[in-house]
C-alpha cells in the first residue's frame, strides 16, 4: 500500500508534507515557541509527578488513581507526539515533516485522543459506582476489571485510529503537500485531497460519532444518576464530599470533549483552518497541561500525598 501512496505526483517520488501551522504570522512563531515550550515543561511535570504519587503512596492505589494514573500517562504520550515536531517547525524555515513522520504523528495522536476519550467514560462509570454503589464499591471495581477496562481503552482507541489512518492516506493528493496546520490531523489531509471525498467523510464522521458521542452518552447517564444520588444525601457536609469526588473529572471531561468534539464533528465546509488550530492548541497541549493542576488543586488526597512524599524528601535531608 505504502509505496503507491508514496508516488502521488505525477510518477514522481513524495517525499513529505508541509506544515505551514501559523508560518502566515512569523511574529507569532517567537511567542508561540517560547510559550509551547513552558507548557510543555509543565505537562511533563505535572503528569509525571501524579504517576509518581499513585505508584509511591499507598493511600491513591485504588481504582480511581489507577485510572488517573493511565490518563496522566496518555497525557505525557499526547503531548509528546506533537509538540516537540511543532517546536522544531516554530524555531526555523523548515516547516516539513516526512511522509513517514505524518503517518506515525496521526496513528499516535488520534490514537490516543481516540482513548481519552473512551478513558474519560470508564472514569465516570468509576465515579457512579463510588457515589451510587458506595457499598459494593470494591466489588464492582476489583482490580483485574480495571485493568481489562483501561486495556480495552487503549485497544479500541487505537483500532479507530488505525483505520482512520488507512482511510485518510488511501486518498489521491495529486501531489498536494501544504497542510494548513501545525500537525497532520484529520480535517487538514481530507482538505489535501483531489477527488471527491464525501463517503471518506461519511466514513469518518460515523467513526468519530462512534468514538465522542457513545462515551459522552455514557458520561451523561453516569453523571445524571450521580446528580440523584447526590440530591438524596441530606447533609450538606454529605453532599460536598460526593461532589468534590466528581468535580474534577466533570472539569477536565467539559474542556477535552468541548473541543474535540468543535474539531472532529462539525461539517467539513464549517471547518476554519484559523479556528481549528486554536482548537487544536486547545486539546492536544493546553488540556494535557491543566489536567494535573484540576486534580491537584480540587484533590484533597493527591495534596496529601504529595506534602507526605515532600516531608519525607526534607526529614531524609
Amino acid at each position: 500500500m505504502w509505496p503507491k501512496l508514496m508516488e502521488q505526483k505525477n510518477g514522481s517520488s513524495f517525499t513529505g508534507f508541509i506544515l505551514l501551522g501559523f508560518s502566515d504570522r512569523p511574529q507569532l512563531e517567537l511567542v508561540l515557541f517560547v510559550v509551547l515550550l513552558i507548557f510543555y515543561t509543565f505537562t511533563l511535570l505535572g503528569n509525571s509527578t501524579i504517576i509518581a504519587l499513585s505508584h509511591v503512596d499507598p493511600q491513591l492505589h485504588t481504582p480511581m488513581y489507577f485510572f488517573l494514573s493511565n490518563l496522566s500517562f496518555l497525557d505525557l504520550c499526547y503531548t509528546t507526539s506533537i509538540v516537540p515536531q511543532f517546536l522544531v517547525n516554530l524555531s526555523g524555515a523548515d516547516k516539513s515533516i516526512s511522509f513517514g513522520g505524518c503517518v506515525v504523528q496521526l496513528f499516535i495522536s488520534l490514537g490516543l485522543g481516540s482513548t481519552e476519550c473512551i478513558l474519560l467514560a470508564v472514569m465516570a462509570f468509576d465515579r457512579y459506582a463510588a457515589v451510587c454503589r458506595p457499598l459494593h464499591y470494591t466489588v464492582i471495581m476489583y482490580p483485574r476489571l480495571c485493568a481489562l477496562m483501561a486495556s480495552a481503552s487503549w485497544l479500541v482507541g487505537f483500532a479507530n485510529s488505525l483505520l482512520q489512518t488507512v482511510l485518510i492516506f488511501l486518498l489521491p493528493l495529486c501531489g498536494r503537500n501544504k497542510l494548513d496546520h501545525f500537525l497532520c490531523e484529520v480535517p487538514p489531509l481530507l482538505n489535501l485531497a483531489c477527488v471527491d471525498t464525501t463517503v471518506n467523510e461519511s466514513e469518518l464522521f460515523f467513526l468519530s460519532v462512534f468514538i465522542l458521542f457513545i462515551p459522552v452518552a455514557l458520561i451523561i447517564f453516569s453523571y445524571v444518576q450521580i446528580a440523584r444520588a447526590i440530591l438524596r444525601i441530606k447533609s450538606a457536609a454529605g453532599q460536598r464530599k460526593a461532589f468534590g469526588t466528581c468535580g474534577s473529572h466533570l472539569t477536565v471531561v467539559s474542556l477535552f470533549y468541548g473541543t474535540a468534539i468543535y474539531a472532529y464533528a462539525q461539517p467539513r465546509n464549517n471547518y476554519s483552518q484559523d479556528q481549528g488550530k486554536v482548537t487544536s492548541l486547545f486539546y492536544t497541549i493546553v488540556s494535557p497541561m491543566i489536567n494535573p493542576l484540576i486534580y491537584t488543586l480540587r484533590n484533597k488526597d493527591v495534596k496529601a500525598a504529595m506534602k507526605k512524599v515532600l516531608w519525607k524528601d526534607s526529614d531524609s535531608r
